[in-house]
């Protein structure tokens, strides 16, 4: 008889982690919401079972309901995928005390690398190179530190939520007068979303590159990287574009920064899939956080790896080991990945609404990474990602034109897309010579 695995999600990561369930012997089981009943994540599982209504915070946040839905399926695995309740150290540590087993990190590592200020101070421990910053403040705490530390460093500054991430909680400061407002408006912030009010000053890079490197644990000490990524082009610091492997960048430092990654992780004995996420700027990288779960953009690291992310890590939550070397990876060709949301291409503002009609783009090295089919409809409850277009070429620039001919061919009729805003970007000289970093779109027009 199969285990059974509890997919905790929704949505294109759901479908995604279900067809490598089934490539592994696992028998999938859904949750869903009741907004989610029809999905095709749903429709396509071995069992489902509805944990709640619509609301996230009653469904697929509500870490009892999953529990429960674990129980009476009797499923052995729970897969927690991205968002949500995946990098919720209380939720894995949860999970592993009522006997379920949780594909993810350990609790304690989630825990260090959730907050950023401690992830930051055991990295620099490590050797990692850290942007400059101070120490983190609460609403209670004395900030007269936090004013020397800031002139020390030097303006403009980012104050940053300890427990944000996602781009979430973050806020520029240019001058000493702004300092305490700014400050108190991010903490007050970070306690409604994070329930944690401690912020942190870092020093702001006004034109660095976002870049991370893919790693797989299997809790024992043996880490491996799947490469790097570019993951510059970006949106109210969300990503929409990703790349497989950065371009323009020199091997020393390529190698230096998979070194440190690789290190970090082994001191935690680390489990899982994971990325740590840097900025680099002027011939010099640092570390930012690292994300404990499988990321959004982790299909172009695939393609040019030939290596099956999630059924690795199915496999090594199956084994407890990995069932490859370093030796074994070897990297060809160059991949990208458009993330497609149901928003204004150019105001960024969600449009939930119906879809009347999908076409998918389709050829050699396309892939189309989606739950959706004509008739779905894309509700405001959620996020606003309705899937991602990955295309591989032999060279970035055969990656680039499969992926304008990938766009080109989408049909999403009934839901105002940013289809056009990514068709735009790929004929855009900058991008195409791979000249670019985070503030590429605030620096270029296309509206």
């Amino acid at each position: 008889m199969k285990d059974k695995i509890l997919i905790a999600n929704r949505g294109e990561i759901a479908l995604r982690i279900l067809r490598a369930a089934r490539l592994t012997n696992l028998s999938p089981v859904m949750i869903h919401s009741q907004a989610d009943r029809m999905s095709l994540p749903v429709r396509s599982a071995d069992e489902s079972v509805c944990v709640g209504p619509g609301q996230s915070n009653k469904s697929y946040m509500n870490p009892q309901a999953l529990i429960e839905a674990a129980r009476i399926t009797k499923a052995r695995y729970i897969h927690p995928g991205y968002g949500f309740l995946s990098e919720n150290a209380n939720f894995a540590d949860l999970v592993e005390k009522e006997g379920f087993i949780f594909i993810g990190a350990r609790a304690d590592s989630i825990d260090l690398m959730g907050n950023k200020s401690k992830a930051r101070a055991f990295m620099m421990s490590q050797g990692v190179p850290c942007i400059p910053g101070t120490a983190a403040v609460g609403i209670e705490d004395d900030l007269t530190p936090i004013y020397e530390q800031a002139d020390r460093i030097g303006y403009p500054l980012l104050i940053k939520a300890s427990a944000g991430g996602g781009g979430k909680g973050m806020q520029i400061v240019y001058d000493r007068a702004e300092l305490l407002s700014q400050i108190r408006a991010v903490q007050h912030h970070a306690l409604q979303a994070f329930h944690d009010s401690q912020v942190y000053l870092e020093k702001y890079l006004s034109h660095p590159r976002h870049l991370e490197v893919q790693v797989l644990g299997d809790g024992h000490g043996q880490v491996l990287h799947i490469g790097l990524r570019e993951c510059s082009i970006q949106r109210r610091y969300q990503k929409i574009i990703e790349e497989a492997q950065p371009v323009n960048l020199p091997d020393h430092i390529r190698e230096k920064m998979l070194s440190v990654a690789l290190h970090a992780c082994r001191q935690i004995a680390y489990r899982g899939l994971g990325t740590l996420e840097f900025l680099y700027q002027d011939s010099e990288f640092y570390f930012i956080e690292m994300n404990t779960r499988v990321q959004v953009e982790h299909p172009v690291s695939e393609m040019i790896s030939q290596c099956d992310l999630v059924k690795l890590q199915l496999q090594v939550a199956q084994n407890e080991r990995i069932p490859i070397k370093q030796e074994d990876i070897h990297f060809q060709g160059h991949s990208i990945e458009c993330r497609i949301n149901a928003e204004h291409p150019a105001t960024y503002m969600p449009m939930p609404g119906k879809l009347k009609m999908l076409h998918a783009p389709g050829g050699f090295g396309v892939r189309f990474d989606s739950h959706l089919y004509t008739g779905a409809e894309i509700t405001p409850l959620y996020d606003s990602m309705i899937g991602k277009i990955i295309t591989y070429g032999s060279c970035r620039y055969e990656a680039i034109l499969k992926m304008r001919q990938a766009l080109s061919e989408c049909v999403f009729d009934g839901l105002t897309t940013n289809q056009t805003l990514h068709q735009k970007i790929l004929e855009e000289d900058d991008f195409v010579n791979g000249q670019y970093d985070t503030t590429y779109l605030n620096t270029h027009s296309f509206f």
